[in-house]
């Protein structure tokens, strides 16, 4: 399966352009439970220092079982809200980004929409860690069509639920959280200066949950073979990613007239750090542009570059006009990179 996966600029690269868009405003919100390396030790039998080694998190949050994906996307979604000068009954359209929904049915986002006091419609999108990604350009494309003028966009995953809390070489690289922002209209410097998003379906079994949908559903058998957890095929994984984003962070670059040296921000799926610095050091960017979080939260999935924009915003590092270099990619496979002018 692996070896028939591929993601090189042969296959080419759909590139867009999609600006006169902004980001207003952004929340986040993560667990207060800490959950260390250590404390993996002495439930899964992992060393400390082979987990940093591997993948460069030294702890990650881990939510009570009250806080599910919904109830943290909630804490997101009204921090984006508060933080920006849009009353609740301007929003036009609410997403959520997930693929670990509080349930089958209904819509997570539809819940959300009615505990924020909303008057528009919402829906959960479905791209796993590239879930942000797909989310923005959705939103981005809604104002931009004229049919919504404000667009709350929250992402997040409760995905250490989903993940074999026994299996020692995937349990120690994820972690829970949410997260939001806010589009609107902007200016026509700003927005997407050129983007990607794409899929390879041939890939489908690196990454996947056998059990709960029509081809598997959940029965008594199918949970004691495991078939509830995802499953990883951790090595492929990690060549794909990192030769993904090598190809479209290079030709979304080229297609938008921009060096590397005129980025600002790397902000990309917080996976692993060793997929990160491969992909920093075969580009040639300057690591001191990379944002790094996930030696604190782990891979949160579809919330990990919308915590990440809210830490930079928060922490007033970005500044308008400057550009971001976004990127998330996961199970589908899917991915979506973007060069993002604030």
């Amino acid at each position: 399966m692996s070896a028939q996966v591929s993601t090189s600029p042969a296959r080419g690269f759909k590139i867009r352009t999609l600006t006169g868009v902004q980001v207003l405003s952004t929340g986040a919100f993560v667990p207060e439970q800490v959950v260390t390396n250590r404390d993996l030790q002495e439930q899964v039998g992992c060393d400390p220092e082979w987990i940093v080694q591997r993948s460069g998190i030294q702890t990650r949050r881990i939510a009570r079982p009250e806080q599910t994906t919904g109830w943290m996307a909630l804490q997101a979604a009204r921090q984006c809200l508060e933080r920006s000068s849009v009353a609740p009954e301007e929003i036009d359209l609410l997403l959520l980004a997930t693929f670990t929904p509080d349930k089958r049915l209904p819509a997570t986002a539809c819940m959300l929409q009615d505990r924020l006091g909303l008057n528009c419609p919402a829906l959960d999108l479905q791209a796993a860690c590239a879930g942000f990604m797909y989310a923005l350009v959705t939103a981005a494309q809604f104002i931009k069509a004229g049919t919504a003028r404000n667009v709350l966009v929250a992402a997040g995953d409760c995905i250490t639920r989903f993940v074999d809390p026994h299996d020692p070489k995937t349990f120690p690289l994820f972690g829970d959280a949410a997260a939001a922002v806010l589009v609107g209209p902007g200016d026509q410097e700003q927005g997407f200066l050129a983007y990607t998003l794409g899929s390879d379906g041939s890939g489908g079994e690196l990454i996947d949950q056998p059990m709960g949908g029509s081809l598997c559903p959940p029965t008594v058998e199918a949970i004691q073979e495991g078939k509830h957890f995802m499953r990883m095929d951790g090595r492929a994984v990690f060549k794909w990613a990192v030769r993904l984003l090598n190809d479209s962070i290079l030709e979304v670059l080229q297609a938008a007239g921009v060096a590397k040296e005129e980025v600002d921000h790397l902000v990309l799926h917080q996976a692993n750090v060793r997929i990160l610095d491969a992909a920093v050091e075969s580009l040639g960017f300057d690591r001191s542009r990379l944002v790094l979080n996930l030696d604190r939260y782990g891979n949160t999935s579809a919330a990990s570059i919308p915590l990440a924009l809210d830490e930079l915003v928060t922490s007033g590092r970005v500044q308008r006009g400057q550009k971001l270099l976004m990127s998330g990619f996961g199970a589908g496979l899917v991915w979506g990179t973007a060069l993002f002018s604030w």
